[in-house]
């Protein structure tokens, strides 16, 4: 592998992470930087913004028109940084000790890096199939640039075959993964003057007895994890993120919010966990409050709810990631990722990036630079299997 390529990548990389693309904020400057180096290689290229306009995807291919091929997928946006200790501009790519440091060096602009940088290896080869890329935006908030993006390969007939989604695993091969639904709950009650509890409706406290109700779930839900699940923890897990209500300890809450998510094992331990929570609010928790507040309220908003990844015995991305890696074995992960957003697209999928999920979301993020390395081998291995 020619170091220049390396050089390629660790440049492009730079220029990457100098793009905050936090996921509240816009991804263009980065889908046009990328569309250009693309574009100059020859790719078509397909820009779909999102409904704002204020975000886009970005779809290219390399090679003849036409279903098949190979994806090479990667999202461009990060989580934020307030709050945590950088010891360095998280915006700034960061060399030390062979580990490149930086907001989203590992998740996933260092994939994104190498494809790019591989980009021209494949536009001088004669392809046989394409090679399409494709980045995505908001997948930290509920994939929604990836639900857009296979809504327009459905809707323009694209049948791609194959897809990698490079997320950071090491470069091990990852065959499934849980589901990712995440909700908001809010409740709406009666305000009143703290002294007269009864005259009002407590926002707050409805909101507590819900998430107690949601933890019993949970409890419950680890007597129904699948017999030889491989996920850790093998159950579908249910945890509350963050909760927002009331304006004074001496006034009844008439508002509170809830924050939630869940991470489905299978589509039945969803149902059972939205049936159990819809009957607790209709049978108990929305009587009590109507009792003093007819108005009172429970809304759940639905932020997203992205599909597993399921494990299928034939899985020809898997099996050609196989032999470029060397790796013999898949495992199944427990974070989500868009891999099952084009698997209901009809694609066989894997995923496997550079970098370590351990480093994901945190202060001083960071990508080892032999693993750039490992990951660039695997990508200029496709040629042979596009050639073909």
């Amino acid at each position: 592998m020619s170091s220049d390529l390396l050089d390629d990548t660790r440049a492009i990389l730079a220029d990457l992470i100098a793009f905050p693309t936090v996921s509240s904020e816009s991804n263009l400057e980065l889908i046009t930087y990328a569309a250009e180096k693309l574009g100059n290689c020859g790719a078509r290229i397909s820009l779909m913004r999102g409904e704002d306009g204020n975000k886009a995807n970005l779809f290219a291919t390399l090679g003849p028109e036409g279903d098949g091929g190979i994806i090479l997928s990667g999202h461009t946006d990060v989580v934020p940084v307030e709050g945590q200790a950088w010891t360095s501009d998280p915006f700034a790519l960061r060399e030390e000790d062979g580990r490149l440091y930086g907001r989203g060096t590992c998740d996933m602009k260092g994939f994104i890096a190498a494809a790019l940088a591989v980009a021209p290896v494949f536009a001088e080869a004669q392809l046989s199939r394409p090679l399409h890329f494709a980045f995505t935006y908001d997948e930290e908030t509920g994939c929604f640039g990836a639900r857009h993006l296979v809504s327009e390969l459905e809707a323009n007939d694209l049948r791609p075959s194959l897809a990698i989604i490079g997320e950071p695993t090491m470069m091990k091969v990852i065959e499934g993964h849980k589901g990712c639904y995440e909700y908001t709950t809010r409740f709406t009650g009666r305000e009143g003057h703290g002294s007269a509890p009864d005259k009002g409706a407590n926002a707050v406290e409805a909101a507590a007895r819900y998430m107690c109700h949601l933890m019993e779930i949970g409890e419950e839900l680890k007597g129904l994890a699948p017999k030889g699940n491989r996920f850790d923890p093998p159950w579908t897990t249910v945890q509350v993120g963050r909760i927002s209500g009331g304006n004074a300890r001496n006034t009844i809450a008439g508002h509170c919010e809830v924050e939630w998510e869940m991470r489905p094992v299978n589509r039945s331990d969803a149902l059972h966990v939205k049936s159990g929570l819809r009957q607790f609010c209709d049978h108990v928790l929305l009587p009590a409050m109507r009792r003093t507040a007819p108005e009172a309220e429970i809304v759940t908003e639905v932020i997203g709810e992205v599909e597993g990844l399921e494990p299928a015995d034939d899985n020809a991305a898997r099996d050609i990631v196989f032999e470029l890696t060397g790796e013999r074995s898949a495992d199944v992960v427990s974070f989500g990722t868009e891999a099952g957003l084009f698997q209901s697209h009809g694609l066989s999928v894997v995923v496997c990036g550079p970098g370590s999920i351990e480093q994901a979301h945190k202060p001083d993020e960071f990508i080892a630079i032999d693993q750039l390395q490992r990951c660039l081998d695997v990508l200029t291995g496709l040629k042979t299997k596009l050639e073909a």
